[in-house]
């Protein structure tokens, strides 16, 4: 029961301030001088949800697939070689701030969500590979053994016996990613994309503390959710004693 509440109470606040925020006007009223307005209303908040929530998907379910290739390649046999290569690559995204990123990415690419993406693939990319790097070379030699004498192909051992093996690893990577993702979203509305950065970023603009606070705490009631999530699903997947 404890640990459904660890993401039960911030998924229910989140759903019932996405669709309800001026509920707490009156507090938020606390917060502005008058004639200044105490809930963001130039998008909903439904609307804001949905977008942000789609960057921080897409950018970390793209960020997953090339981390992923890029350990299996470089624990192979063959590939060992370019592993070096492979982390310096990775390394690369963290190097560069989020806003650097966008300022290239913005003459080639444009103003809206897809700079935003980039920002977040290159971002969230290095807890995902250094994860599945871990996982996968710490897998017994005897087990990839064992499969072999069962008379499996390359492709069956990875599919069947080591991609298995490594989801727990591979889970808590993309939880970091993820959760970090949340937050540095919010930079995108510095580029034109939708999200809760745009609440923060009008709040900052106009010097208004309500708004701030409002897109300050979505963002972290959604990071308190799919944090608890993942972390269910990791220890689900974690084998007894593993």
């Amino acid at each position: 029961m404890t640990r459904a509440l660890g993401w039960l109470i911030p998924g229910l606040l989140l759903a019932l301030l996405t669709l309800n925020m001026d509920a707490l006007t009156p507090l938020f009223h606390l917060l502005v001088d008058a004639p200044a307005p105490a809930i963001y209303a130039r998008d909903s908040f439904l609307n804001l949800l949905g977008w942000h929530v789609l960057a921080v998907f897409v950018a970390i379910a793209a960020a997953t697939l090339l981390a992923l290739g890029a350990a299996i390649a470089v624990t192979r046999p063959s590939g060992k070689a370019f592993f070096p290569l492979a982390r310096a690559l990775a390394n690369l995204g963290q190097t560069f701030p989020p806003v650097a990123v966008l300022a290239l990415a913005v003459p080639a690419l444009g103003f809206g969500l897809t700079p935003t993406l980039v920002a977040l693939l290159l971002y969230g990319m290095l807890p995902i590979f250094e994860n599945a790097v871990t996982g996968l070379q710490q897998i017994p030699a005897s087990v990839r053994e064992a499969a072999k004498g069962m008379g499996m192909t390359p492709l069956q051992r990875l599919w069947r016996v080591e991609l298995p093996l490594v989801l727990p690893t591979l889970v808590a990577g993309i939880r970091i990613s993820l959760i970090i993702s949340i937050g540095t979203a919010t930079i995108g509305s510095t580029v034109a994309a939708k999200g809760f950065g745009e609440v923060i970023i009008a709040g900052l603009l106009t010097d208004n503390l309500a708004f701030v606070l409002q897109g300050g705490i979505m963002v972290a009631l959604m990071a308190m959710m799919l944090d608890a999530l993942l972390r269910r699903l990791e220890q689900r997947l974690t084998p007894p004693g593993g």
